[in-house]
């Protein structure tokens, strides 16, 4: 169940990576790194690029959290933030439960860093602040 669950998790970062058109090797790398602490493999990876599942509930806090922060590094590990993706990024934020001011507070800081990564102190900060 696990295994199907992280392969779900991927599987949104796969479709995020395609939002712009262009899978790069940078972003390849990146989701073959978190699949590798997934227990899952680039034989599961590729067969993931080509036929991605579908996005699965995400029920703690902190794993809507952690996998939001992970789409947004995803986003930027190329350096190029394309309209598309941030749609795309929106839209998964929104079907994770986290709210519309909190995702435009994320994406608003997020330029204000040279290379447009949030420091996850900063982002629990945010996520504390329309949370609690």
């Amino acid at each position: 169940m696990q295994r199907e669950h992280n392969k779900a998790l991927l599987s949104d970062l796969i479709v995020l990576a395609h939002a712009d058109d262009r899978f790069t090797k940078s972003e390849y790398d990146f989701i073959a790194r978190l699949a590798d602490r997934m227990d899952l493999t680039k034989e599961d990876v590729d067969i993931l690029i080509d036929n991605p599942l579908p996005s699965q509930p995400i029920f703690s806090e902190l794993q809507r959290i952690t996998h939001f922060h992970k789409l947004l590094l995803l986003m930027n590990v190329d350096r190029e933030t394309h309209e598309k993706e941030v749609i795309v990024l929106r839209n998964f934020g929104l079907k994770m439960g986290i709210r519309p001011a909190a995702i435009d507070q994320i994406l608003h800081k997020m330029e204000q860093f040279e290379d447009k990564v949030i420091p996850a102190q900063e982002l629990i900060q945010i996520f504390q602040t329309y949370y609690n």
